[in-house]
Parts: structure tokens; C-alpha cells; sequence
């Protein structure tokens, strides 16, 4: 068992770290098609617009990370591609103002658990895909164009943030906002200690 995860894991070969090293692997082609995947994503998500950079602005650079996606028996099950934003060159005050955003507790958990196991209640477990993407942006935030994927049209312009692309500052708080303003929505009340947890004394709501 131990070689034959070690040829699965030989047979992929190294994980790249640039969009470069991906496109010259032996795994270029499923490396392209994970980028392809996740820059029209990007695109459906109208995460941004292509526009000259303004005087006086900086453009916050982005790389591509990339993962191979493994089943529980060490298998591949796909090649994955995300574009962050290299939010360390984010300046304060320009390109962010505020990034704090409330995580769930272990206390909220078992409180819910314990609540959950109390009264008989169904529990259930989702995820949201490309959460972040769902925020939108107060500041306005300039990014370079990613590796691969340049406007051939417009090369010297740059990508103007609309939504709260993975690897800004104030992306974890931007998501936190809308979630919160769909469960307001939704009939939910939030925590009054910021514990991320939210409450409905709707029987269906439960």
C-alpha cells in the first residue's frame, strides 16, 4: 500500500508554485484546465474590471496556488487553481481600513450540539464555494493582471477589485458582513457577543 501511494503521488509530480513551473510540468494540460476553471469563475463572479491604473495608485500584485485534491484512499481526484491577491503589499488606509472578522467558538459549537441533542434536533452542514467572492469592496483596489490570463487588448491596464478576492486584509471581514446581512434576511438574529452564531425562535427556522 505504501508504494502504491507513493507512485500515485510521483505519478502527478511536484506540486508547482508558479502559473510558470505549472505550464512547463508534466501535468500542464490539467494545470491549464484548473486555471481556465477557476479564472472563469472569477469572470461569472464579475470580480473585477479591466481599467487604466490611476495616478498616484500602486496595483497589489496576485499569483496562482495550486493543489492536487485527494480522495480518502490517496487517490487524485482533481487539480485544483485559485488566484490570491498578495494582500502584504496592501497599504493602510489606501487599500484597507478595518480587517476584523469574528470566527465560530468551540463554546457556540457545543452549545449548538448540546442544544441539537437536547431537543431532538436536525443538524446539518454546508459550504459555500469561493465564499470571499461573494463580498463586495468598499475601497477601491488595484491588482495586476494574472500570470496567464492578460488582456491582449489591453496589457497596461490593470484589474480593479469589485469583489473580495482571496488573500486581501479585509476579505474574511467583507464575507462575514454578508453572511450576516443573509441570515438578518433570512429571520435570524445575530449573537450579541459576535460569536459568528445566529438564532431564530421560528420552528422552521431551527
Amino acid at each position: 500500500m505504501d508504494f502504491e501511494a507513493a507512485y500515485i503521488v510521483d505519478s502527478v509530480g511536484e506540486t508547482p508554485t508558479t502559473f510558470k513551473s505549472a505550464m512547463e510540468s508534466s501535468d500542464s494540460g490539467k494545470w491549464k484546465e484548473a486555471c481556465d476553471s477557476e479564472f472563469d469563475s472569477l469572470q461569472r463572479n464579475d470580480t473585477w474590471e479591466i481599467v487604466p491604473l490611476p495616478k498616484g495608485r500602486k496595483a497589489i500584485g496576485c499569483r496562482w496556488v495550486f493543489r492536487v485534491k485527494e480522495n480518502q484512499d490517496g487517490e487524485v481526484e482533481r487539480f485544483k487553481a485559485r488566484l490570491v491577491a498578495k494582500g502584504f503589499s496592501q497599504k493602510f488606509g489606501v487599500d484597507y481600513e478595518e480587517t476584523f472578522a469574528p470566527v465560530a467558538k468551540f463554546t457556540s459549537i457545543r452549545v449548538v450540539l448540546s442544544m441539537a441533542a437536547k431537543y431532538g434536533l436536525m443538524l446539518h452542514q454546508m459550504d459555500v464555494k469561493t465564499a470571499f467572492l461573494n463580498g463586495s469592496l468598499n475601497e477601491d483596489i488595484y491588482m495586476d493582471q494574472p500570470d496567464g490570463y492578460l488582456d491582449a487588448t489591453q496589457p497596461d491596464y490593470v484589474c480593479k477589485l469589485k469583489r473580495s478576492l482571496y488573500g486581501l486584509k479585509q476579505s474574511p471581514r467583507m464575507w462575514n458582513q454578508t453572511i450576516d446581512g443573509f441570515m438578518i434576511k433570512m429571520g435570524f438574529k445575530g449573537s450579541a457577543n459576535r460569536t459568528t452564531a445566529s438564532t431564530s425562535s421560528e420552528t422552521t427556522k431551527t
